[in-house]
């Protein structure tokens, strides 16, 4: 069953700088992605915490590579090592 979903979903929240910095990353690399907005409140993000084990955004899930994970500067890294194209 194949849909039109982008493979890189974002959890995210409104005016979240950490999550900004996950966002400025996935447009520096042209990566389709959707985002998803989560609960203010820490502990109504279920969502995510279902995903990754974590209540904490960002948190992201790569369809390409079958990776979940959570924490802005993980992110960025794999980002850069999955596809910035540097060794």
């Amino acid at each position: 069953m194949s849909t039109d979903q982008p493979p890189i979903t974002l959890y995210r929240l409104q005016a979240c700088p950490y999550c900004e910095r996950v966002v400025r990353k996935l447009q520096e690399y042209d990566l389709d992605y959707q985002s998803r907005f989560v609960e203010p409140m820490h502990s109504d993000r279920n969502v995510v915490k279902r995903i990754s084990g974590k209540r904490s955004v960002p948190a992201i899930v790569d369809e390409n590579t079958g990776v979940t994970m959570s924490e802005s500067g993980n992110i960025v890294d794999y980002l850069d090592k999955t596809y910035g194209g540097a060794a």
